[in-house]
């Protein structure tokens, strides 16, 4: 097994208390994903305070970046659903033992289970902390979230849905801490270059032409791509011509998905004003050209990154007002709001945003640095008291 080494210490020491502190996140993989980028924001962070950061997963195309920023990866598959997992305890287990971590951080069910086991026994004892990511079926599997020291829950939505299912959990242990975004990678007003545009166009010619919709959201049914495309006929049904670009729902082995997709579109004669397209790593300039950003996911979110995102460049976002969507948008957009599943009033809404969509103020809230921070508060107040 992978064996991590210690960095050499940083002067000054980083807490109010002088240590220096170890902290590992657990996840499964490092691919993609709300969960995985906020592990990449954290590490970043403890690194950046001084801290040795060390993620354990079983890998994934962010490997690459989360080294590049300062953190240590410990190959590690603790997130496929078989007894062969258990395997990986007794290693777990001696990899912490040696390292003798501060804080431990599971952002998902099995490797929170996994950390439960390899941390029996060990002493000194870590302290232990969970992050719940999403609204989970409630049960004995995805109850191991709920038993952190602290629980951190991503948004209201989140902290409500958990003790509404775990009403044994102390409320004194969870925190709300929303994510956040980048001020510098998501500035207000940007506008894209010229030359991007041009580039963009080119690469996809049938969005040019009229009004841009956008919606972000990977290959999967729950993120409403067809509640997209009933929306553009519609709109098309009241002399209102529009382009839909479907972003990130080009992935492998969702062709079938897509292929319903297409069925769908052409069926509603929209076939020329629906591009599909894989995840980009150029959506600021995506959002900025928008007119509408869309968040029409046929289930709650936990949070909804994608609507603060656009927000954030001053893009109106429309979207379902439930789960963690709709809390951003009562909180940020109001005008954006619709009742889920109520597609004439989404089509009443989308045409009164692209006739005159109301003003947005910067953001003063769920910004980047405040969820390090308030995240790195956790961990030291933690590490100042007596573990078990």
């Amino acid at each position: 097994m992978y064996r991590p080494v210690r960095p050499a210490p940083v002067m000054p020491a980083p807490t109010a208390s002088g240590r220096r502190l170890t902290v590992v996140q657990m996840i499964p993989a490092l691919d993609s994903g709300g969960a995985e980028r906020s592990t990449l924001e954290i590490g970043r962070a403890l690194v950046a305070a001084g801290h040795w950061s060390l993620v354990i997963s079983s890998g994934g195309r962010l490997v690459e970046q989360l080294r590049a920023e300062g953190s240590e990866h410990v190959p590690l598959d603790l997130g496929r659903k078989s007894l062969r997992t258990l395997q990986h305890v007794a290693p777990l287990k001696r990899l912490l033992a040696e390292i003798k971590p501060d804080v431990v951080h599971a952002r998902s069910r099995l490797p929170a289970w996994m950390a439960r086991l390899a941390l029996r026994g060990l002493h000194p004892q870590p302290h232990f902390v969970t992050t719940v990511h999403g609204l989970n079926s409630p049960g004995i599997y995805s109850g191991v979230m709920v038993r952190g020291e602290r629980v951190i829950a991503v948004s209201q939505t989140v902290r409500d849905y958990v003790l509404a299912h775990y009403p044994q959990l102390d409320q004194a242990r969870i925190r709300v801490i929303p994510r956040g975004i980048d001020r510098a990678a998501f500035p207000y007003g940007h506008r894209a270059d010229e030359a991007w545009r041009s580039a963009f166009f080119a690469e996809y010619p049938a969005l040019a032409g009229a009004p841009l919709l956008t919606l972000p959201g990977r290959g999967t049914r729950l993120k409403g791509h067809a509640e997209a495309i009933e929306l553009v006929a519609a709109l098309k049904s009241r002399g209102i011509t529009t382009r839909l670009l479907l972003l990130g729902v080009v992935e492998t082995g969702r062709e079938a998905y897509r292929a319903e997709l297409r069925d769908l579109a052409a069926a509603r004669g929209v076939a020329d004003a629906v591009v599909m397209a894989p995840p980009r790593t150029d959506v600021r300039d995506i959002y900025a050209i928008s007119d509408l950003v869309l968040q029409l996911s046929t289930q709650p979110e936990a949070f909804g990154r994608t609507v603060i995102e656009a927000l954030a460049l001053c893009r109106p976002v429309l979207g379902y007002a439930h789960g963690g969507v709709g809390e951003l948008l009562a909180e940020l957009y109001p005008a954006g709001r619709v009742p889920a599943g109520d597609r004439e009033r989404l089509v009443e809404r989308a045409a009164e945003l692209l006739r005159l969509a109301p003003p947005i103020a910067p953001l003063t809230r769920y910004r980047l640095d405040d969820m390090q921070r308030a995240t790195l508060e956790l961990y030291a107040e933690l590490a100042a008291a007596p573990s078990d």
